[in-house]
């Protein structure tokens, strides 16, 4: 059944992905915006988080919501500002959008959210799953208030999701370009210890993960979305070199060397997250990439 979806944060990999897919099997599309701008057969209305101001008929014909603002991560150090408006994008988006459900006649049913699986923290080998108690450090608070932003729609009487999102791999956006430019000038090497699990999944799949559970309307809470056999970042380090014919070299960078570029934010590299694949899985999710060879080997023949 077609339905009329309305995304926030859509301006990257995944949420023009989305679009298009939507747009294709004949959905209708409308977008929140912070700025104006034409996009072919999707309506774009204009909302600014910080001044808690919304153009209230974005929701008009709404069945769900697809929320996938917030501020880049990795777009910057981690100041204390910084951290503060990471988190701010996240929670006010999602209470603006709350408020202006409760407040104004509408037909959501719907609330489907952005996580990550970075509320886990540091937990080496263990494997986590959706039940697994959040962690510690900036990544697993940022998180947590994340996702209790997103459960206000529970007193909205809305079935919210949460997609807890691992290191979406594409060629020309998101973790892997960063990750394959030491690789392609020669000075590829595993970064920390290189034991530590890296939850990735193909943004292929990470586009199918949302529209599964927009569709499957009995599924609701968290579901983490990874692939179901993380790889350490050693071994992710070879396979891209691999894929691009470039040596490793035969020792890591250290951790403390990390710490010193990217400060607190290093631990977006460090952090080991053994993440499972069980819940969605069992969901009736199917992966068309399982595998790092088979993903990496797809998405640089693209």
């Amino acid at each position: 059944m077609n339905q009329h979806i309305l995304l926030t944060g859509a301006t990257g990999m995944l949420g023009k992905d989305l679009i298009k897919n939507l747009l294709e099997r004949g959905d209708q599309v409308s977008l929140l915006s912070r700025k104006p701008q034409r996009i072919k057969d999707v309506k774009v209305f204009i909302w600014d988080v910080y001044k808690q101001e919304i153009d209230k008929s974005c929701l008009n014909g709404i069945d769900t919501i697809i929320h996938l603002a917030g501020e880049n991560i990795s777009d910057g150090r981690w100041t204390e500002e910084r951290k503060k408006k990471i988190i701010d994008s996240r929670v006010m988006s999602a209470q603006l959008l709350f408020k202006t459900i409760a407040e104004n006649v509408n037909q959501v049913k719907h609330f489907i959210s952005a996580a990550a699986v970075g509320i886990y923290g540091d937990r080496a080998n263990e494997v986590l799953t959706e039940e697994s108690p959040a962690g510690t450090g900036f990544m697993a608070k940022c998180c947590k208030e994340w996702e209790a932003a997103a459960d206000q729609g529970l007193a909205l009487c809305l079935r919210v999701v949460k997609i807890r999102t691992g290191v979406v791999l594409s060629k020309d956006s998101g973790a892997l370009p960063a990750m394959s430019k030491p690789v392609q000038f020669f000075a590829g090497a595993p970064l920390g210890k290189g034991t530590q699990y890296i939850p990735w999944i193909h943004h292929l799949d990470m586009t199918r993960v949302y529209l599964h559970l927009l569709d499957n309307q009995h599924l609701s809470g968290i579901y983490n979305a990874t692939a179901p056999f993380p790889v350490t970042n050693k071994t992710l380090t070879k396979t891209i070199a691999k894929q691009l014919h470039r040596p490793v070299w035969p020792f890591n960078v250290p951790a403390g060397v990390l710490q010193l570029i990217l400060g607190e934010m290093s631990a977006v590299v460090i952090n080991s997250n053994n993440t499972s694949a069980e819940k969605l899985q069992s969901s009736g999710f199917i992966f068309k990439f399982d595998h790092i060879e088979t993903a990496l080997s797809d998405i640089y023949s693209a």
